[in-house]
């Protein structure tokens, strides 16, 4: 069946679990900044595409960058420490939760996390004795950071964190150490010394999960010896092992941006391959014959070191059926399995003026005179839409549903919601991928191609309610 005649619904039933995963879905185009943004988003945006990534090709996953800017101001408005003061006293910040305390003193990494909330009184008394502070999740108090990580996540495709550390001059916090993250060392204040090591063996090139704590004696020596000033930044792939200490001379407050947990083709295929196995076994009846019935007496570990003709049959049959399995395989489907665990993991857009204004969030409604007033405000077929970002929702197949996923009641607190998402009506599907692809241009709410006006109408109706589109001028009450 050719693309052209085959509707939106069809579509994402065979992704999701059809036997024809070839059908291909158009990309949605996520490049494009929303245009109106403030000063600090669009200068940020510029940065980090210009001044990192003309080196992705030749040093992602590959090698430490070092960017030295000569320029104390660089950063200047994302973190400070007064703004960790203010957070401390204006916010309920736990131990452990939000705030770590924090030593590596004669080879030793300690916490000393008390119990309870982090007040100033304490935490600045820690700093003074020479303990290092570790915010998590700042991006939950700050709204800068949390403006910058919505624009990463965007541009990465992958959850964006970080951490906000503080270090008092002459100390060190943690111990050698990798990571399962890419890490970017933003220097904010002061001055820090970093050693990068190569990774030690091919084994953690890349690693799953960040390493314990290990001793000067494990590491070697070096791959890189510098000194990170104000405006600095520094990139080393995960698996490539770090340590950072303090000059005599200088505290140092940094943040380490955070991407591609978990974000690999071994990570997709643990998605795919248990839904193409499942999909060849109902199909294709090579893989539902039943395994020789003698096969325990010359297979599994005990008889590995076997010589016996009967293994070597056993095992050019699974490889033939392993051969089979990928003609069997939803990849398409599958990356939908990847896209909602990333929008769950994503923060909520961060909205412009202009945004909030024209959106759900800028609706007149309010209450007076003993009333609620203004409560109802109409979309019109000529109103002017769009999206609120570029990666704020998708379209996403699960066996016969299409669901519609979406961000923008997600929490700045790491999942503290669960995953947000609409069942989408047939008569839906192809409007809702229209409109996703429109993105960065507004349509008209009568061009969204629905059979009926009232589908229209609705599903516009639907999206405004739920915070997912704004339109180009505020709407008023009727």
């Amino acid at each position: 069946m050719e693309r052209k005649h085959m509707s939106a619904l069809s579509i994402y039933q065979s992704l999701s679990g059809g036997t024809k995963p070839q059908v291909r879905v158009k990309r949605m185009l996520m490049r494009n900044c929303i245009k109106k943004k403030n000063l600090f988003r669009r200068e940020h945006n510029h940065h980090f595409k210009v001044l990192f990534f003309p080196h992705y090709r030749e040093n992602w996953e590959k090698k430490p960058i070092l960017i030295q800017r000569q320029n104390p101001d660089y950063y200047k408005g994302l973190f400070s420490t007064a703004e960790f003061d203010r957070i401390l006293r204006n916010n309920d910040v736990q131990y452990g939760v939000n705030l770590d305390v924090t030593s590596y003193t004669n080879g030793k990494r300690e916490t000393h996390n008390p119990p309870g909330r982090a007040l100033p009184y304490t935490v600045w008394d820690f700093y003074e004795s020479g303990c290092s502070l570790r915010m998590l999740n700042p991006q939950a108090f700050s709204s800068t950071v949390w403006q910058v990580l919505s624009i990463l996540q965007e541009k990465f495709g992958s959850m964006a964190g970080a951490n906000v550390y503080l270090t008092p001059a002459r100390t060190q916090g943690f111990a050698p150490h990798y990571d399962d993250i890419e890490a970017f060392i933003l220097q904010l204040e002061g001055k820090k010394h970093w050693r990068v090591y190569n990774p030690r063996s091919e084994d953690e090139v890349l690693p799953l999960v960040s390493s314990p704590n290990f001793s000067q004696d494990e590491i070697g020596q070096p791959i890189m010896d510098v000194v990170l000033e104000a405006g600095d930044l520094l990139y080393f792939p995960r698996g490539f092992i770090h340590q950072g200490d303090c000059l005599p001379d200088a505290h140092s407050m940094h943040i380490t941006v955070s991407s591609y947990q978990r974000n690999s083709w071994g990570d997709l295929l643990l998605k795919l391959i248990p839904a193409a196995l499942e999909i060849a076994m109902e199909e294709d009846v090579e893989f539902r014959k039943g395994l020789p019935l003698d096969y325990l007496q010359f297979m599994g570990v005990q008889n590995s070191e076997k010589e016996d003709p009967r293994r070597d049959r056993f095992i050019a049959h699974i490889e033939g059926l392993m051969k089979k399995l990928v003609k069997y395989a939803p990849v398409d489907a599958a990356v939908d399995q990847k896209a909602r665990d990333f929008l769950h993991d994503c923060l909520p857009p961060v909205l412009s003026a202009e945004e909030k204004a024209s959106s759900v969030y800028g609706a007149p409604a309010r209450w007076g005179d003993g009333e609620a007033l203004d409560v109802t405000v109409q979309l019109k077929g000529q109103t002017q839409i769009r999206l609120l970002g570029a990666g704020a929702a998708r379209l996403c197949g699960d066996g016969d549903t299409v669901s519609l996923i979406y961000t923008s009641e997600n929490s700045r607190v790491y999942h503290k919601e669960e995953p947000k998402s609409i069942e989408m009506k047939a008569e839906h599907i192809d409007a809702m991928e229209f409109l996703i692809h429109s993105y960065p241009k507004f349509v008209s709410v009568a061009s969204l191609p629905c059979e009926r006006m009232e589908a229209t109408m609705s599903l516009a109706e639907l999206l405004f309610e739920k915070g997912l589109i704004h339109t180009a001028e505020p709407l008023t009450a009727e």
